[in-house]
């Protein structure tokens, strides 16, 4: 995921939508910038009905700057996503309106989430009551995960703050077991830093490996990794090795393409559907969001990106 926590505001950029997750998404536009007849052509070309095999869902922040929620809503309906994500509560009634749950929650706090996490010991008090909150209306709505950070390095060694997420995250997990409800520690990379949306340079839980011994260390099935696979792939590359070896670790899934953190089509490096095949080998049962940053059309480039991923 890049920046996370996913409600919004009106703001463009992740980092904008991260500063309140019960503000409205604000400004109709017209689906993925076309007339009501174009778009409505685009559509009379008639898909493949999907297999289902992989549930979908789209991030909700990827596309505020083309939709409202509700034409999120819609389009995700239309193309067989069942799940709208990192949409606060306070918009959750919308997505129940179309039938549609929020596969992973945000967590409500000011500014970008990822930037202060687990790491850093001072956080814990705080961070431990917006995430029993979000376990708690995560529970009572259905929805399967909340999201969870390391934070950014500050002053701690790798091995301070892999011991200090241990220690805040053991203090959830029995929390989240009890609420029946998945706390996903996502790994995000530290490479890009040419824009604020497609990497995160400084934060501490930057290689898969490092987010593993985090989570092995707490032990609990209630506490998984988020796989966001754009991130996996520009730190530690071996994309489909790394799912077998993260195996059931594993209880969230994000996409886009890179370089870029575009559309998953031909255009960048990553082939997708193998990576969804290895998915359905180590048995993952959970959510695929779909967390692209649209440079064409959105809605062409999220009907490509869905149909991709059901294999």
């Amino acid at each position: 995921m890049n920046e996370k926590e996913c409600l919004p505001s009106v703001g463009i950029s992740r980092r904008g939508l991260l500063k309140n997750t019960v503000a409205g998404i604000a400004g109709a536009v017209t689906l993925g910038g076309l007339s009501n007849q174009a778009h409505a052509q685009q559509r009379g070309i008639q898909a493949p009905p999907l297999r289902g095999r992989i549930k979908q869902s789209v991030v909700s922040w990827c596309f505020a700057n083309q939709w409202t929620l509700e034409e999120t809503c819609r389009v995700a309906k239309e193309l067989g996503c069942k799940s709208v994500e990192l949409v606060g509560p306070g918009q959750w009634e919308t997505l129940r309106e179309y039938g549609l749950t929020c596969a992973i929650s945000p967590i409500e706090v000011e500014g970008p989430p990822f930037v202060k996490g687990f790491n850093n010991p001072e956080n814990h008090p705080w961070l431990l009551e917006v995430t029993r909150n979000a376990l708690d209306q995560s529970a009572d709505f259905g929805c399967p995960n909340v999201i969870a950070f390391t934070g950014f390095s500050e002053n701690f060694s790798k091995e301070e703050g892999a011991a200090n997420c241990v220690e805040g995250l053991k203090k959830i997990a029995s929390y989240a077991e009890k609420k029946g409800v998945t706390v996903c520690l996502e790994m995000l990379n530290s490479r890009v830093g040419d824009h604020p949306d497609k990497g995160h340079p400084g934060y501490q839980g930057d290689h898969v490996d490092y987010c593993l011994d985090i989570l092995k260390a707490v032990g609990s099935p209630r506490v998984k990794l988020l796989f966001d696979v754009y991130h996996v792939q520009i730190m530690d590359g071996d994309v489909i090795r790394r799912i077998h070896q993260c195996g059931e670790m594993i209880g969230h899934i994000h996409t886009a393409g890179n370089p870029g953190r575009g559309e998953l089509g031909p255009s960048q490096e990553l082939n997708y559907p193998p990576i969804m095949e290895a998915l359905l080998e180590i048995g993952y049962e959970g959510f695929v969001g779909q967390e692209f940053i649209p440079v064409g059309d959105p809605y062409l480039g999220l009907r490509e990106a869905v149909h991709l991923c059901d294999v």
